[in-house]
């Protein structure tokens, strides 16, 4: 009968080292994996980190540069919203009204230029500002027959710009712009006046084109029209009067049919 081999004290030693040792990369393989999951997580559940200000910045200008206007002021608004404070957020603000004001979003255009001067009265861009909103106000005139609310602002801002910034090339350019809001508020009345006249209410045109007539003398073509139907709707006024005073007194030849 063959004796059973006991183990040695090596042996016993090595066993429990082994153990440890794989229990070492066990634990190290489980933790390698825990944390290559957390990262996997992130990257599929947790949000991308935010754009700095200046790569929005950089981003509204590359749109510019493209013409695509409507990422840009994106980009733009990203950067006024979430970074008030930074650097780059006054030339943003006033490269959003820009880009507004391109992509022929004019009322927009307009509301965010007042909200720049608002906020940086003192800037040395405000003359541009003030031009810039008066061209918008001045581009979303549509036909005469349509209120000229617009054109009113646009004129009031091009007077304040040469009012208060003589100097400046935009105050120059401002001019111009003054004599063709002028022109299109003649025509607006004007278009009013003719109305009146094709209705045969000859009062109220006579009052429009005495009203031309005499505010719109930087309009001359304007003021000798209106000089001329002034004085014919004039007329057919009191014509009309005088036969409204004979029909009252002698009664109109209407009234005969009644007794027919």
């Amino acid at each position: 009968m063959t004796a059973q081999r006991r183990p040695t004290p090596h042996s016993s030693i090595w066993n429990s080292s082994m153990r440890k040792t794989l229990l070492r990369a066990a634990c190290m393989a489980a933790l390698t994996f825990m944390l290559s999951g957390c990262g996997i997580i992130d990257y599929f559940y947790l949000p991308p980190p935010e754009d700095t200000a200046q790569e929005l910045y950089e981003s509204g200008n590359d749109a510019m540069r493209e013409k695509d206007y409507v990422a840009a002021a994106q980009a733009y608004t990203r950067l006024k919203d979430n970074y008030p404070f930074s650097p780059y957020t006054i030339e943003a603000e006033l490269s959003l009204a820009d880009a507004y004001f391109l992509d022929e979003e004019y009322p927009a255009a307009a509301e965010a230029y007042k909200e720049f001067e608002t906020l940086h009265p003192r800037h040395q861009a405000i003359p541009y500002v003030l031009y810039q909103v008066g061209m918008a106000r001045l581009k979303s005139f549509i036909s005469v027959d349509r209120p000229v609310n617009n054109v009113q602002e646009a004129y009031q801002y091009f007077q304040r710009l040469r009012e208060s910034y003589p100097g400046t090339e935009y105050a120059a350019k401002a001019e111009e712009h003054m004599k063709e809001c002028r022109r299109l508020l003649a025509e607006r009345e004007l278009f009013i006046a003719d109305v009146y006249w094709r209705t045969g209410k000859y009062g109220a045109a006579w009052q429009r084109y005495s009203f031309v007539r005499d505010n719109f003398k930087d309009v001359p073509h304007a003021v000798e029209y209106a000089t001329e139907k002034a004085n014919v709707a004039y007329l057919r006024h009191r014509e009309a009067q005088s036969e409204n005073i004979r029909e009252a007194r002698e009664g109109s030849w209407k009234q005969w049919f009644k007794w027919l």
